[in-house]
């Protein structure tokens, strides 16, 4: 009887399929189309000294404590307005304009990223300071088209004159003049 046994065990483990063999012998299944769009191509603004790129200024950053009236302080108001932005935070960044002023439309933006230059000498008119500041802006448009700019931000604030209260005293983004 053990001569029979190992025949038919033989026979019966060759015609059982293999994993591999049921995958190669499986009729072919097309898998569904995605529509994941293809990564997006890093942004990489000019460069300083470069056309479109901020002046190639290579005086350092002031690293001692900002005086919130000065030129550096317009600065920092710039730099808060842009991370605001970047993060989705229009309402907030907006906060930051003057009453009236024209502002940036930050609706046509997917991405916005900015790199603020050196400021400008700071002037004064009518009891006001006003800074001008280069700006480089990157990024992407909302309908994924890479876009760059430059232009010049001007900050202004009211100087500590009699009857000025302490919101018109702090810095505020006046105008933006983009190309």
């Amino acid at each position: 009887m053990k001569r029979f046994v190992l025949p038919a065990l033989f026979l019966a483990a060759c015609s059982q399929q293999t994993p591999q063999d049921e995958v190669a012998n499986a009729p072919e299944t097309k898998l569904p189309a995605t529509n994941t769009p293809a990564p997006e191509a890093p942004l990489n603004p000019p460069a300083p000294g470069e056309p479109g790129g901020l002046p190639d200024d290579r005086t350092p950053v002031l690293e001692s404590p900002i005086d919130p009236k000065s030129a550096q302080g317009a600065g920092q108001v710039l730099q808060t307005y842009f991370a605001l932005a970047e993060q989705g935070k229009s309402a907030d960044a907006n906060k930051l304009w003057s009453e009236g002023a024209e502002k940036l439309d930050l609706s046509k933006y997917r991405e916005i990223h900015a790199n603020i230059g050196a400021p400008g000498g700071m002037e004064g008119a009518a009891g006001s300071s006003y800074v001008d500041y280069t700006v480089q802006l990157y990024g992407r448009l909302k309908d994924g088209k890479e876009f760059k700019s430059r232009g010049t931000m001007t900050l202004r604030r009211v100087n500590d004159v009699p009857g000025s209260t302490e919101e018109q005293r702090k810095w505020h983004i006046y105008k933006a003049d983009f190309a």
